[in-house]
């Protein structure tokens, strides 16, 4: 039987004489990923080219998408904007960065539970653009694209498939550079609100407790606006955009 990783791409050999019957987990070898391998009806495992077409990108939520748009058309138009003045004004150098970061259109991936409606039309009411995956796999086929840098999670996401654990597990994998680029965050019942301790300790960017749901984009937004003005100069030295 050939599986492969929705990770890191890796396809493994296994030896149908010694798998489980039903289905079962097995960690990749590469990236320690748990893969959770379905049968058909036969009994057999999927093909890759099932795997391959099973493995979607978590979709667009339906909310939101003329807030989102209008958004992102005003800060292309504005980026336009500054660059043409800087370059007509090249003698007084370039123009200094917009320190309203919350101007920026952002795109964000709902990893949830019982929460998942909820906080989705919330975060679409605030202009986000929100992706909303149901699997591990469609959580990971979406960062693949490179646009989508902030995700969050909770505890309840898809657990038949252990949905936060191979989240958690995939940030803490990551190599410093695309951790970076990665603004995780765990919606819970427990912990504390923006508690940098807690976050630290579980490698994560931001800890919000339920009962703070109703103010989320609030939250997000003064948190975002603190990472990037800690990785402002770094960002700079590298080409990168804020978050």
């Amino acid at each position: 039987m050939i599986i492969r990783c929705d990770n890191c791409s890796v396809s493994l050999q296994l030896d149908e004489s010694k798998i489980p019957s039903g289905n079962f987990t097995v960690r990749c070898p590469r990236c320690q990923n748990m893969l959770r391998v379905q049968k058909d009806a036969s009994g057999k495992g999927l093909s890759t080219v099932q795997q391959l077409q099973a493995s979607q990108p978590a979709p667009a939520s339906p909310d939101g998408k003329a807030e989102f748009a209008a958004k992102e058309s005003g800060f292309q138009i504005n980026s336009a904007l500054k660059s043409l003045m800087s370059a007509l004004a090249s003698e007084k150098g370039a123009l200094d960065k917009d320190t309203e970061e919350s101007a920026k259109p952002r795109r964000i991936l709902l990893c949830l539970g019982a929460r998942l409606d909820e906080t989705a039309k919330i975060l679409a009411d605030a202009g986000y653009k929100v992706y909303i995956a149901q699997t591990p796999a469609q959580a990971n086929e979406r960062l693949r694209d490179g646009k989508t840098e902030i995700l969050i999670f909770s505890p309840d996401f898809a657990p038949e498939l252990g949905g936060a654990a191979i989240i958690q597990q995939k940030a803490n994998a990551m190599y410093s550079s695309e951790r970076r680029r990665l603004y995780l965050v765990s919606l819970e019942d427990t912990g504390a609100t923006m508690s940098a301790h807690d976050a630290f300790l579980r490698n994560l960017n931001l800890v919000v407790n339920t009962n703070d749901l109703p103010q989320l984009p609030m939250i997000l937004n003064r948190a975002i606006n603190d990472y990037n003005e800690l990785y402002n100069f770094f960002n700079k030295a590298n080409g990168l955009m804020p978050i």
